[in-house]
């Protein structure tokens, strides 16, 4: 900071209406004069200036790179799960889903529907090498399940080609490791609705060929799930070409709510409907309350550096008591006063709030290269964490809101010393200065 010298420099012209204007000229001159180190150095900012400026950098960075970690989070969970199921499902209400081609039609027709899967749900128990299991089989389409990124993307063996004119079936790879399966072994699939005899009802069994192999990255999925087509679905389960639920893919899985009110409106028959809100509603709520718990609580380092701001500025405040009395002698008003620390201080918080939120957009993108220069490449298990990797996702929302909040708590913490200035009596200064 410099030494005592409120006055204006030659070159100032107090008598240009522009200069003396509130937030004019000779304002900013003192704001930035005050915010100088003592002595010339290559940085700009005095000492406590800057410490303040590089807290409130580091909040904000901060708060981006967490706030797109979550972001990138909750996305690459949702989309694994949604990857497997749909968004919106159809089951059968009154009657049976006979129409089911009509329906899907019509669903599908929508702009914001991605894909619509007609699909027989059962449970079976497989056995195959003297091992057995339950599973869950799900007849489909053999277009519908080439539509399915989990699955037709990571083949581990075998193919999809002509899946619906074969009875093979696919199968998870933890689930062909369980009962030491390959392309081309056969596996028994018992269910217990079978014949009805005079001795009561014989479960049925059926052996299936297996025709391929995936890996969805999804450990208990893969586990259980058994792909049939629909045709062999519906004859072994006994049903007269129908299906048991319909799957809707949405374009935007957070637009389910105006999304439901589409479809009921077109699917032209009585269903039950739910989404994916109904069927992880903890999973949901547990995904916001971390990022709003994740939130709050990075907050209160923004909150420590805007308490820096308030700090520095009433130190600077003490320190320059005698140039605020020499300036008020001169006829420089209390709100001019009170403008100048104010600009002072919200600089400070502006720097702070933009250097944070370029450092945050830089830092964002890169953080998993970043883990894996601290921690290495086997930092993250897929064995034991969900996410081999550090997923981000910037939210232009969340970068707006967090930089103009820490820009908005660093003007407010500049406020209290600022009128404090204002109220400076020169009299008193100068008496006892």
């Amino acid at each position: 900071m410099d030494q005592p010298n409120p006055l204006p420099p030659p070159d100032l012209d107090l008598s240009d209406t522009r200069a003396a204007r509130p937030f004019g000229g000779f304002e900013w001159m003192l704001a930035l004069r005050y915010l100088r180190p003592r002595r010339r150095r290559w940085w700009p900012l005095s000492l406590t200036a800057s410490l303040s400026f590089v807290g409130v950098m580091l909040g904000v960075a901060v708060l981006i790179v967490v706030m797109s970690v979550m972001n990138g989070f909750r996305h690459e969970l949702l989309d694994r799960i949604f990857g497997l199921s749909g968004h919106v499902f159809l089951q059968p209400y009154e009657r049976p889903l006979t129409d089911y081609r009509d329906v899907v039609g019509r669903v599908g027709s929508l702009p914001e529907v991605r894909a619509v899967f007609p699909i027989l749900e059962g449970m079976a128990l497989a056995a195959a090498d003297g091992r057995s299991t339950g599973v869950m089989v799900r007849g489909m389409r053999g277009e519908d399940v080439r539509a399915t990124p989990p699955v037709a993307s990571n083949l581990v063996e075998g193919g999809l080609d002509g899946f619906d004119g074969q009875e093979g079936v696919a199968v998870g790879a933890e689930l062909a490791a369980t009962l030491r399966l390959r392309v081309g072994d056969t596996v028994s699939l018992l269910i217990p609705e079978g014949e009805t005899t005079p001795f009561g009802t014989v479960p049925k069994q059926q052996d299936f060929p297996v025709a391929a192999v995936f890996h969805s990255k999804k450990k208990e999925y893969d586990a259980m799930v058994v792909y049939m087509p629909l045709p062999t679905a519906q004859a072994f389960y006994g049903r007269a070409d129908d299906v048991n639920q319909i799957e809707i893919h949405l374009r935007d899985a957070d637009a389910v709510a105006s999304a439901r009110e589409g479809i009921h409106r077109v699917v032209g028959r009585p269903v039950f409907m739910n989404d994916w809100r109904d069927r992880d509603r903890q999973l949901v709520g547990a995904l916001r309350m971390e990022r709003n718990v994740m939130f709050l609580i990075l907050s209160l380092i923004v909150l420590v550096a805007t308490i820096n701001i308030m700090s520095s500025m009433v130190m600077l405040v003490k320190d320059k008591r005698a140039d605020i009395a020499i300036l008020r002698t001169m006829g420089t008003t209390r709100g001019a006063i009170l403008r100048v620390f104010l600009i002072s201080g919200s600089l400070v918080g502006a720097l702070g709030a933009g250097g944070g939120m370029a450092l945050g957009l830089f830092v964002a993108p890169r953080v998993d290269a970043l883990r894996q220069l601290v921690l290495g490449r086997d930092g993250l298990s897929a064995e034991i964490y969900v996410l081999s990797r550090l997923p981000s996702l910037i939210d232009p929302m969340d970068v707006l809101i967090v930089t103009l909040s820490a820009f908005a708590a660093a003007l407010l913490a500049t406020l209290y010393p600022s009128w404090s200035a204002a109220r400076t009596d020169p009299v008193e200064t100068l008496r006892h200065g």
